[in-house]
């Protein structure tokens, strides 16, 4: 099979950084490669290298496309030799259509006008390439992540794609979304067209990729070739942390103590949909060191209950009581939730976990000003303290607490988000998705520190879209559907078939 492109002794540096450390990278015509490794071990420096993001000229070592040696100088030269990437945050403008996102910098036009007819006719054409059956005026506002996504590939096709590279595409997908988007990868493999696939899903990337290459620390570990030899998980992961990881969870005491946290018969309707109601009669309890899953599909409730419960951030009417110690609490806003022991790490982290802008020490300082202040004024040095504390105790990657967020991988951004929390010092922590988009490295770590948490008398409430994870790491399980818990299981009980048949035979 010929070879399509040929990356060799890529380096990149950073200011008192190497990115990247003679990478080499060998993709053939017409299969999918797939690039696994920790957050921070250069894949996505690596992309950005390729597509001209970084230029010519600012790293060293060579790129071959096409046969050819291959020097851009931007994103629109590599596009314009067919190399399309497709980064984890779409590209997508929200408010206008479609049609308008698929040729927006590339408009079908003559003389200066559009000719819609013939950009809604093409748009047709693409939406059907991808599965897509919405109509080419619709606003992409108004689309799920999943569709998104595909009007991002339909966009790339556009372009008259040979080359697509796909950043995390399904980080943000629900199971079905990911295996249609998987599913229209494998069909355009079968069209010719090449693609390289950055992903942390280690059971994707078994399932479509020809070959698999291992990036650590800045360089290559190992390249498999899934059709000469088998690949597992367990050789992936190897490869990618340095050391085996045959126990993914790791090992904890269950000691489950005093009731800490109660949720009795928890209501909750739709904050713009009056007549309908999105959490019905919910119970909940939650013990000191205990950890508590809770297991759903998409859209089962989980998240609009955390929310609701943590100071009524999201529904209306909302009733029921809220219990710490056997005694009500006042959780009506987040302020309040907060004095009442409770602390909420959302599912997305960039947008409502963390000021991206801002140092570590800012945002490790906000859900507890007091902490860092004395008669109102604010003492920086004390919040420097706080948050090179955290960072130590977090074994956060950062050079110092006055790094921006915004710079951080995934898994220390993570880290950042808890030690916020954390800081506020409360009793019971509401854990959404606590370990999306982060490799399995620093998963292990995100794990070790909900077990000392447990460890030390916090309750713990685990929502995760990972059955595996949740098994791996509660001692209960509620298995929700449709506004409603629909079964509970402990961890003796629980299986991913066990919750799997509660949630499907759920009348």
């Amino acid at each position: 099979m010929q070879t399509l492109l040929e990356m060799r002794d890529i380096t990149k540096t950073f200011p008192g950084v190497k990115a990247l450390d003679t990478v080499n990278l060998s993709v053939r015509q017409g299969e999918i490669h797939a690039i696994v490794g920790e957050n921070g071990a250069g894949k996505s420096t690596l992309m950005k290298v390729l597509s001209g993001v970084y230029p010519a000229g600012d790293y060293e070592g060579q790129i071959y496309y096409d046969g050819d040696i291959a020097e851009f100088r931007d994103i629109s030269e590599s596009e314009a030799r067919g190399i399309i990437i497709i980064h984890q945050e779409l590209a997508l403008v929200p408010l206008l259509s479609i049609a308008e996102n698929l040729f927006l910098g590339n408009e079908v036009a003559s003389k200066g006008v559009m000719q819609w007819q013939e950009t809604f006719q093409r748009t047709e054409g693409l939406l059907r390439k991808v599965g897509l059956r919405e109509s080419p005026g619709t606003l992409v506002d108004s689309l799920g992540v999943g569709k998104q996504q595909l009007v991002e590939i339909a966009k790339a096709l556009s372009k008259e794609v040979r080359l697509l590279i796909l950043d995390e595409p399904t980080a943000a997908l629900s199971e079905s979304d990911s295996q249609a988007l998987l599913d229209l990868i494998l069909e355009l493999k079968a069209q010719g067209v090449t693609s390289i696939i950055i992903s942390h899903k280690l059971n994707e990337v078994r399932r479509v990729a020809d070959t698999v290459t291992v990036i650590r620390d800045g360089t290559t570990v190992s390249t498999i070739d899934a059709r000469a030899e088998p690949v597992t998980e367990d050789r992936i992961v190897r490869d990618m942390v340095g050391r085996d990881m045959a126990h993914r969870y790791p090992d904890r005491q269950r000691r489950a103590g005093e009731m800490l946290m109660e949720i009795k018969d928890w209501n909750v309707w739709h904050p713009e949909h009056a007549e309908r109601q999105v959490i019905t009669d919910v119970n909940l309890s939650v013990r000191a060191g205990e950890v508590v899953g809770i297991a759903g599909l998409m859209g089962a409730g989980r998240t609009e209950l955390a929310m609701s419960v943590f100071g009524r951030s999201y529904g209306r009417n909302i009733s029921g009581t809220v219990e710490m110690h056997g005694k009500p609490v006042d959780t009506s806003s987040v302020t309040k939730a907060i004095e009442a022991g409770l602390a909420y790490v959302t599912e997305d982290r960039k947008s409502l976990g963390l000021i991206l802008e801002e140092t570590i020490r800012k945002n490790v300082s906000l859900a507890n000003l007091e902490g860092v202040s004395s008669n109102g004024v604010l003492d920086e040095n004390r919040e420097t303290e706080v948050a090179e504390k955290y960072r130590k105790a977090m074994n956060i990657r950062t050079p110092g607490v006055f790094q921006k967020v915004m710079n951080l991988s995934g898994g220390n951004q993570q880290k950042v988000v808890l030690s916020k929390w954390l800081f506020s010092g409360p009793e019971v922590l509401i854990l959404d998705e606590p370990t999306r988009g982060i490799d399995v490295g620093a998963k292990f770590e995100i794990y070790g520190i909900i077990n000392e948490l447990s460890a030390e008398g916090k309750g713990v409430v685990m929502i995760s879209s990972e059955m595996p994870e949740l098994l791996g790491m509660c001692d209960r399980i509620y298995v929700m559907n449709e506004g409603a818990f629909v079964g509970e299981l402990t961890a003796e009980e629980a299986s991913q078939e066990r919750i799997m048949s509660l949630i499907v035979t759920d009348e």
